[in-house]
Formats: structure tokens, sequence, C-alpha cells
């Protein structure tokens, strides 16, 4: 999910001008060389290797600047790869008597190991292109898993609602790295810091927690509470660790501007505020009284206090919830930090839909919506509302063009633009519907987690009964 290093800036522009003088479709699904289009044609049946069109395809941005995705100039190519998405035969099927529901799916950075999260306290690894079972790790915890970061290549961390967090090492899956303890409810998901190697958590107990990975032993690791608020739902940092977002189950937006994870917020259980749509205000890290706005002469940087960890709280808005309240129950980033996506569910339960919201600072320049408003509803679409009362948990596709969100008992596809293009290249003037691009149902149960693999064109999906599928182009 990152790009490559910046070049020449004369070279994309000359790439781009000999494309935009010939055939589209001729350039976007030409192999470099013959060997190379016998080699993707006699894979065309399965996963996409190392020197497949796919490969060959993100292999060409290399070295063409932080901006340019492995895909920019071959959408057509994309979009016919993402319509044909269809389930995999040999997709993995897990008994429910034993696993129980599959609330987690998470692939290892080099896209080698895909490791799930099961209701009954176990945790499976997979290989993901043969769909060979590696490993079952038996009580793994003491009750469900719910969540899975991985912090490198070989180790990755689990969270539980017997309120621990666990790390392990692919390389010895015999016995823990160690076990964290500090939250005194359910853990609900994790995040990693890789400038300082700080793990993050959060769970319904309100706190977020950070772990210095540097310091771990057998016995655990330091910690500290770094935030606290009511209602917590789930916590995200963006792509560059300079902001923290917090969604709770009271339809309110938190952002943390400016990140130091170092710094601990003493802010305590402050009061959430009851309006339904209040101004946006950004606050330091404790402020007494009324919320200043952001043009308050208490901002923090007039007061002379510390930038960092500016607070915004901000109710985000949701297409036909206008008069009632509504639960942020997943959130997740753009992969570029350009964007939020959030499944927001009505408080009567009766609605979903699924949102993107640009963020307005540290994007592209275009003209702001409000001068205190960090992000703007783009684009929208209901959803099914089928399983009540079930956190469905959507995902970005590696190169930020494409959302998997699950969908009743399947997952659908959803574009921004029918032509499966990028973000920065088709935000409308005023909030449209998000496109769908294919419906997959290939599940007996509803689908509760989705996740793209980050180095093969492929998905996978997980749903209430314990089933996990995989989804690979089929030509």
């Amino acid at each position: 999910m990152s790009s490559g290093q910046p070049s020449n800036p004369e070279e994309p522009r000359a790439e781009k001008e000999e494309e935009d003088s010939g055939d589209e479709d001729r350039v976007s699904t030409r192999p470099s060389s013959p060997q190379s289009a016998r080699e993707t044609t006699g894979r065309s049946s399965g996963l996409y290797s190392r020197d497949s069109l796919f490969s060959w395809i993100c292999g060409r941005s290399i070295r063409r600047g932080p901006f340019v995705d492995p895909v920019r100039d071959h959408f057509r190519t994309m979009t016919r790869l993402y319509s044909s998405m269809s389930p995999a035969t040999d997709s993995v099927n897990l008994s429910t008597q034993t696993h129980g529901a599959v609330f987690n799916l998470e692939y290892s950075p080099d896209g080698s190991v895909l490791t799930v999260a099961c209701e009954q306290t176990e945790v499976l690894l997979f290989d993901p292109v043969s769909s060979r079972h590696i490993k079952t790790l038996v009580e793994a915890h003491e009750d469900c898993v719910n969540n899975i970061r991985f912090l490198d290549n070989r180790l990755f961390a689990t969270c539980s609602d017997d309120t621990t967090i666990a790390l392990w090492d692919l390389r010895k899956l015999n016995s823990k790295v160690c076990s964290l303890h500090g939250h005194a409810s359910w853990v609900k998901n994790i995040e990693y810091d890789t400038h300082t190697r700080l793990l993050v958590t959060s769970g319904f107990d309100g706190n977020v927690i950070t772990w210095d990975t540097n310091r771990f032993t057998e016995d655990g690791c330091p910690h500290k509470k770094f935030f606290h608020t009511r209602y917590l739902m789930r916590m995200r940092l963006t792509p560059d660790c300079s902001k923290m977002l917090i969604s709770t189950s009271s339809g309110y937006l938190l952002i943390l501007h400016d990140l130091d994870l170092t710094q601990s917020l003493e802010v305590g259980s402050y009061r959430i505020l009851r309006a339904r749509r209040p101004p946006l205000s950004t606050v330091a890290s404790r402020s007494g009284g009324s919320r200043p706005s952001f043009d308050s002469k208490n901002h923090p940087h007039r007061e002379g206090l510390s930038p960092r960890n500016s607070l915004e709280v901000l109710t985000p808005d949701i297409p036909g919830e206008r008069d009632r309240g509504n639960c942020i129950t997943s959130l997740q980033l753009h992969p570029k930090g350009w964007a939020t996506l959030l499944r927001c569910s009505s408080n009567m339960d009766d609605q979903e839909w699924t949102c993107v919201y640009e963020f307005q600072e540290g994007a592209p320049p275009r003209p702001p919506v409000s001068p205190r408003c960090s992000l703007r509803l783009t684009h929208y679409i209901e959803e099914a509302n089928v399983g009540r009362g079930y956190i469905k948990e959507l995902c970005f596709s590696p190169d930020g063009r494409l959302i998997c969100s699950p969908y009743g008992y399947g997952v659908r596809l959803l574009a921004f633009d029918e032509n499966c293009a990028e973000l920065l290249d088709c935000i409308p003037a005023c909030t449209a519907q998000l496109r769908e691009v294919r419906s997959i149902y290939s599940h007996s149960d509803v689908v509760l987690t989705s996740k793209f693999s980050p180095t093969h064109c492929q998905l996978a999906s997980g749903c209430l009964s314990g089933r996990v599928a995989l989804y690979q182009p089929h030509f």
C-alpha cells in the first residue's frame, strides 16, 4: 500500500503522452514481452504471480512518485479485472461448530499469509494462493478474537473480548511472544505506528492505549493510556500516522490532528455534545469551559500551548438521517490518506449506509466546503441492512480505487465512478452515489468482514457461519 520513490518529474509526463497517442485498450492490456504474454495466458485461471499481468501493471509505476498509484493510467484493464472477480473454487471452508463466526481477516504485508480471527477463541492461518491450511492457534485467547494486525512480515498482534492483546511470531507459532494487559473491557481494534513502533489499541472501556514494542519482554511491554472517550467503537491511524480517527456509537467522529503518540491526553470522560450537528470545533488536549471554535482566540496556537494532538469533534453528514441519531460501526482509511470510509447505521438499526468523506486538509487543493470542516461527504450508498446488530467491516483496495462492502450474504465492489477512477480524479461537485462494479453472493450467512490482498488481485470475505471465501478474476 505504498508508492515508489519519486524520480525525474519529466518521465511520467513523457510516458503518459506516449500512451495517450495510442489505443488505450491495446496499451492497457499488452504485456511487456511475448514471454510475459505466454506466462499471463498460462496462469489466467489462477492467481497472478510476480510476472503476471497484474504485477506488470503494478511494476510500471515504480519510482513514478508518491501520488501515482500502480494503475493510474490503466483503469480499463483494472475495471475488467475487478468486474470479473468471482469466488475461487478452492475457497476455505471452516466449521461453525469449531470456529464460530469470522470477525476479521488480515493479510501479511507480503501477501503470503491470510489470518482469520474467529468467534470461538481461535486464529487460523492459510496460504491465500493455494488455500492451504498452515496453522490453527487453538485457544489463542479466552474469548472471541476481534482483530488482527501485522507489525511486519513476521510479527502480528491479536486482540480479544478477554481484554488482552497477544503478540505472535510466524516463525514460532507454538506459543505467544507475550500477552499485554491494560484494558478493562473488550479490545476491538489494533493499529501500529511504524515511525515510533508503538502499538495502539482501543476497546469498549473507552480507552486508547499505546504499547512500546521497542521494549517488550515475555511479561509484556510498557504501556500508557493515551486517550479516553465514552461510546468508543473504532480507532484508526492515517497511513502517515499524522491523525487518529475515533468513531462512536453516538454518531460522533473524533479527529486528533498533528498526532503525537508519545504524549498522553488527560481529557478524561468529557461530555459528548447532544446537538445533532454542532459547529465543528478544535480544542487543545485539555480546555475548560465551552468548546472554542476554530477561529477562537483560545486556539492552542494563539495561547502558546502545544499544537500537537488538537481534537476536532464532528457529526458526519449521513444521507437520510438528518433527523435521527446514528451509530458509526466501521471505520477505514484510504490507503493514501485522502479520505475516510464509514459504515453507519441508524439508532433504530433499520438502515445502513456506506459513506466516503474526503479530508479537506492535506488533500489535493480544492475549494473548502467550510473553514472549520476537515471532512466532506463525497460519495455514499445505502446498504442491505441484513444481520442487524452485527458490525460489518469494509475495506479499500490497495490502490484506493475500489471499496469492498459486506452486502447481505455476499459482497459488493463499489467504485467512485463507472471507470474505477481514482478519488482524486472524480470528486463530484455535490454528493454522489457510489457505483456498483459487481455483487458476488457466495455465502450462506451474513458476511461480516472483507479484505483485499496487498500483493495479489484477490479478495477474501468471512461470514457469520464461519466460512471464508476467496475471490479472484475469472476469464
